[in-house]
């Protein structure tokens, strides 16, 4: 990714903004508008000028106090009393971490990396993703845990539009209702199955017969496009189209109001499409053991709908399961928005400050996460192997603070509780089992990566200084903890990406029992190289396309001393304006096949938008 014009070298890690799209100019504030956001506004902390840092291969600066590995630790285990200046008990620096002033920016802010950012109440661009953050620790920082110090912090926090407390006046109606959960058909109408895709694999789609033969230019030794498939057309503000599931005989995607399914070896229907009353809001990203998903979608298109009618639908049949409607909390917790996750049989639908699970085999109510202890609400769940809660605790009192829980997925009874130290939001897991989470602190402009044992003590954290850059999204009324592409683990190893100014990247692989390097390799081609999962023991990535050059997918073994990436397919180079066209993606790798998808449509009507790729040999 070039860096820049005219622009120091940003020395960046995780937390960052990542460089605007090509075709997304950035968006510059009002000058009546504060750079900094407010409560529930994107924060955009400027970059701070930054001394040349050493390169990899490089030793690190000594820090000027003891720090954890080999060295005596800072003093105090959990719920020791925060010093002065922060939960590093270190006083802030004027101008930012690095002591050294702000550069100003135009309209008086300070500059960032391309000199202004978006401010106060300015959305990101429509499938921006800003994951990434900078980072040299200042001596004898802390990380979110009293006595852990934190070896990665940086001049900016994560641009993650994620609101950490309670989510006050968002609501609209019927608040105070608290109603039970109740399976049934919805009062708005019902899905129906419409049997006309778009692009079902005959030509006979909305785009009508595509004269085009993909394959045509493919030169030996490249893949095949198997199929590929148009969006249905969305409103001109643009619409969603989260999750894409693949089994053994099926490739599903959400878009808009349908769901649409295609065989995974030529693309045709294997069951009519699902188009909904409403828009599509909420999606499981993770599928059962039998293949079956939930679709949330609105219950209408006023101002006071809410994200609250659940359908289940299996992915090998197109068959519609129960439904239910998702009732609103307490006072202030409210389903207009709401996150789905799975987790074994037990389906976890999220509202602003609780959750409710149900038996995702027959939507029966199972049990509920309400508010506990004093003043802690649960607003945010990760589901998997395991299933995740994090709560907002005390958000606006002396005590605020996030808590990590692990939670029976079947009783919802608590196996264990962590707590972050004040200051502290819990953003994202970067893997679910084990548990990764990045943290971001707005007030320290500081980012940490944890990792966490099975019984949520405090494992390791990253403890190296590293520009990491997965692709997050944005997350605006949840935290989306499970909304990264980018990232891989297993039992004992992280992959994450880093950042290319220009040329290849590297991805790194960190041992979670120290948080230090175990290895890293560059990607085989002048682009980045993204994780797209763990296959055995190799991590297979996504070498990313350039203008000239098409891309690849690769494995990469993990053990032993050599990880140089095989090539297991070599996209085709005549469809690389096709592969590099999507508005914003996701990836998978099922069964020798590699699938690109649309996450988030455009509306325009100029041109035919892009749903789904699928390549194979």
């Amino acid at each position: 990714m070039a860096q820049p014009p005219n622009q120091p070298p940003q020395q960046g890690g995780f937390g960052a903004p990542q460089q605007q799209p090509q075709d997304q100019p950035p968006q510059a504030p009002p000058p009546s508008q504060p750079a900094q956001g407010g409560f529930g506004a994107p924060q955009m902390p400027a970059q701070q000028p930054q001394a040349p840092q050493p390169g990899y291969g490089y030793p690190q600066q000594p820090p000027a106090q003891p720090g954890p590995y080999g060295a005596p630790a800072a003093p105090g285990p959990y719920g020791q009393p925060q010093q002065p200046g922060g939960p590093y008990g270190q006083p802030q620096q004027p101008g930012g971490p690095y002591g050294g002033p702000q550069q100003p920016g135009p309209y008086g802010q300070p500059a960032g990396p391309y000199g202004q950012q978006p401010g106060y109440g300015y959305p990101p661009p429509p499938g921006a993703q800003f994951p990434g953050a900078p980072g040299t620790p200042p001596p004898g920082s802390r990380g979110p845990f009293k006595g852990k110090p934190a070896l990665v912090v940086g001049a900016a926090v994560a641009a993650l539009l994620v609101i950490g407390g309670a989510v006050f006046a968002v609501t609209g109606g019927d608040d105070g209702e608290n109603k039970k959960p109740v399976a049934g058909p919805s009062d708005d109408g019902k899905a129906t199955a419409s049997g006309s895709p778009v692009n079902p694999g005959d030509g006979d789609g909305d785009g009508g017969e595509d004269p085009e033969d993909f394959n045509a230019g493919r030169k030996s030794g490249e893949a095949k496009v198997l199929w590929y498939k148009e969006a249905p057309d969305a409103p001109a503000s643009g619409a969603d189209a989260p999750g894409m599931w693949v089994t053994s005989k099926t490739a599903v995607k959400a878009a808009y109001k349908e769901v649409v399914a295609y065989n995974v070896g030529d693309g045709k229907p294997t069951w009519d499409t699902i188009t909904f009353p409403q828009k599509i809001c909420a999606v499981t990203p993770q599928k059962t053991a039998d293949d079956k998903i939930v679709v949330a979608y609105m219950s209408g298109t006023s101002d006071r709908a809410k994200c609250n009618q659940l359908q289940q639908i299996d992915l090998n049949t197109g068959a519609q399961g129960w439904k239910a409607v998702v009732a609103d909390g307490a006072l202030f917790d409210s389903a207009i928005t709401i996150e789905l996750s799975l987790a074994g049989n037990t389906l976890m639908v999220g509202r602003s400050q609780s959750g409710t699970a149900y038996d995702v085999r027959t939507g029966k109510t199972l049990w509920e996460k309400k508010k506990y202890g004093e003043s802690c609400f649960p607003t945010a769940f990760a589901g998997g192997t395991k299933l995740i809660s994090v709560a907002s605790c005390d958000a606006t009192g002396a005590d605020e603070h996030d808590e990590v829980q692990e939670l029976d997925p079947a009783t919802g009874k608590v196996k264990w509780t962590q707590r972050f130290d004040k200051g502290w939001t819990v953003s994202r897991t970067y893997s679910v089992d084990p548990l990764v989470i990045y943290s971001t602190n707005k007030d320290e402009n500081a980012w940490n990566i944890s990792a966490f044992k099975a019984d949520g003590t405090f494992r390791s954290q990253v403890a190296f200084d590293e520009d990491f850059l997965p692709e997050c999204g944005w997350a605006v009324l949840q935290r989306n903890l499970t909304g990264c592409e980018g990232t891989a683990a297993d039992a004992n190893t992280l992959y994450l990406p880093t950042e290319a100014t220009s040329g290849p990247n590297e991805i790194v692989a960190i041992d979670l029992a120290t948080g230090k390097e175990k290895w890293r390799v560059k990607s085989p081609a002048d682009e980045s190289m993204m994780p797209v999962r763990m296959d055995g023991g190799n991590l297979v990535a996504y070498v990313e396309p350039s203008y000239d050059a098409a891309g690849r997918v690769v494995s990469i073994p993990t053990a032993g001393s050599a990880h140089t990436p095989t090539t297991l397919l070599q996209l085709p180079e005549s469809t690389i304006d096709l592969e590099d066209g999507f508005y914003s993606r996701d990836t998978a790798w099922a069964d020798g096949r590699f699938y690109l998808s649309s996450t988030r449509l455009t509306g325009n009507d100029d041109t035919k938008e892009k749903l789904m790729l699928a390549y194979g040999k």
